[in-house]
């Protein structure tokens, strides 16, 4: 059962309703129950998984609580994030780790096989860890309390709008919501079913439409020159969005329902002028949380290297973040690009900043468009990597985008929907960017242009979303 599933639609008012019938004191157990329930619909086995991570984040924390001694309480920290840690290095590492050393013996001349273990990998693992890890450090720094009900961390780690693929929250700002748990108000049923409306737009309508032409151009790169895997390399960060940020307004949405406020995970990623201005809008709670929790204190402890310090701390920090998002060197690369594109926007900011100043052109249209323009062309070429299974693979459609153009390939009318709903999705993004309280048609005060805004977009996604897609892009993170 997916958010986008026949199921779903049916799973989820039901569950909302029940939420704000029952008495207060039965909700947290019911919504823990509900998001068990939700995730046995996906991989039941998993759940003693899901458990075992909530029930030793529990039991760590309240070992914690209970040392007064900093050295003894550093360590407990470090041993439950090693076992907490445990499972997603299983699961998601273990069979590239192997491969890996298998190949380092083979290219020594030793024919040692290393055991192989296929697993599915669970949904939402990458997510909830973090979460967990999280947890577990904020309550060492002593950013928040102890939490002593069990059910609430475990709603904590499987509230399920955010269960699969976040936004990854914090418990500062989970469990006081958790503990106040009131009925929903009618504003939070209204701005959750909106956010919801949108993120179906982007997934089924933007995200799905360009995937079926990016997935025939992808899925045969030998066959297809230069020019078609040039659009299709530029398409896949606009896929990409659609599904991450249609996904996570669908889980925003589903929580506002409930009257859960969930961290923002999108800022309008493709109006950015600098990629450290794109790292601040694009997958925000996981580049929030990877900022607190690997970038700060690297950058501090290596504050007498100045410059260089920042520096380590950007390659380490998006090293971790190529990591995470999936075991295949390809994917570590792609980290690293962006921590050396990061690194050398901050060794030339202050030129950066002089020559924008001389000239004047902060406030530049022009110059704003290029910036925007040539930060977007930067990320895509650095997504063939992220999205490629192989270097060769990645490296073949480069070479060829270099050095074989040619005709286009092209669906018209799967392109042609694709584009215009890309367009109506651009439209909407620039006027919340640059005209934020203009053609505000969702919260127009005439019911005439509010009501036929939903009925055009329900339309929309009925007549030209694409409804049998299948599951979301960052499931497999």
């Amino acid at each position: 059962m997916t958010f986008t599933s026949f199921e779903f639609l049916l799973f989820f008012p039901a569950v909302v309703l029940l939420y704000n019938i029952i008495p207060q004191k039965w909700r947290l157990f019911y919504l823990l129950a509900a998001s068990y329930v939700f995730y046995a619909f996906l991989q039941p086995v998993y759940l003693i998984l899901l458990a075992a991570v909530t029930a030793t984040t529990y039991g760590f924390t309240r070992w914690m609580e209970n040392v007064d001694d900093d050295d003894k309480k550093h360590k407990i920290m470090i041993w439950g994030i090693v076992v907490i840690l445990l499972p997603l290095f299983f699961f998601k590492y273990f069979n590239f780790v192997d491969e890996s050393i298998t190949s380092l013996f083979q290219s020594m001349g030793i024919g040692i096989t290393m055991p192989t273990i296929r697993w599915m990998l669970p949904l939402g693992i990458s997510y909830y860890t973090f979460m967990a890890i999280g947890y577990l450090v904020d309550v060492y720094n002593e950013d928040v309390e102890v939490e002593h009900n069990v059910c609430a961390v475990g709603l904590f780690l499987s509230f399920f709008p955010i269960v699969l693929s976040g936004p990854i929250e914090r418990a500062g700002n989970m469990f006081p919501q958790i503990k106040a748990m009131e009925r929903s108000k009618p504003i939070d049923l209204t701005s959750g079913a909106k956010l919801m409306l949108w993120g179906y737009f982007m997934k089924l309508c933007v995200a799905d439409r360009l995937g079926i032409y990016i997935d025939a151009v992808y899925s045969n790169v030998a066959q297809h020159n230069g020019t078609s895997l040039a659009l299709a390399a530029l398409l896949f960060p606009i896929q990409e969005y659609g599904d991450l940020g249609g996904y996570s307004l669908l889980a925003i949405g589903a929580a506002r329902c409930f009257g859960f406020k969930i961290v923002p995970n999108f800022n309008r990623p493709f109006f950015s002028t600098s990629m450290s201005n794109f790292w601040r809008r694009w997958h925000m709670s996981l580049i929030k949380w990877l900022t607190d929790y690997i970038y700060t204190p690297i950058s501090y402890a290596l504050r007498s290297k100045k410059m260089w310090g920042i520096v380590i701390a950007l390659l380490v920090t998006f090293l971790v973040s190529g990591i995470w998002h999936g075991a295949a060197l390809t994917v570590i690369c792609w980290g690293l690009m962006q921590g050396v594109l990061l690194s050398i926007e901050t060794v030339f900011q202050n030129k950066r900043n002089n020559f924008e100043e001389k000239f004047k052109l902060k406030k530049n249209g022009l110059y704003i468009f290029v910036c925007c323009v040539v930060v977007y062309i930067i990320f895509a070429f650095t997504e063939i990597y992220g999205m490629s299974s192989s270097f060769a693979e990645a490296n073949l459609i480069v070479k060829k985008i270099f050095t074989e153009p040619g005709a286009l390939f092209i669906d018209k009318t799967t392109l042609s929907v694709a584009v215009l709903m890309t367009v109506i999705l651009f439209f909407k993004d620039l006027r919340d960017e640059f005209f934020p309280n203009k053609l505000r048609c969702f919260e127009s005060k005439s019911i005439v242009v509010r009501f036929g805004s939903y009925l055009l977009i329900c339309f929309l996604i009925l007549l030209l979303g694409v409804l049998n897609a299948g599951q979301f892009i960052y499931f497999q993170f």
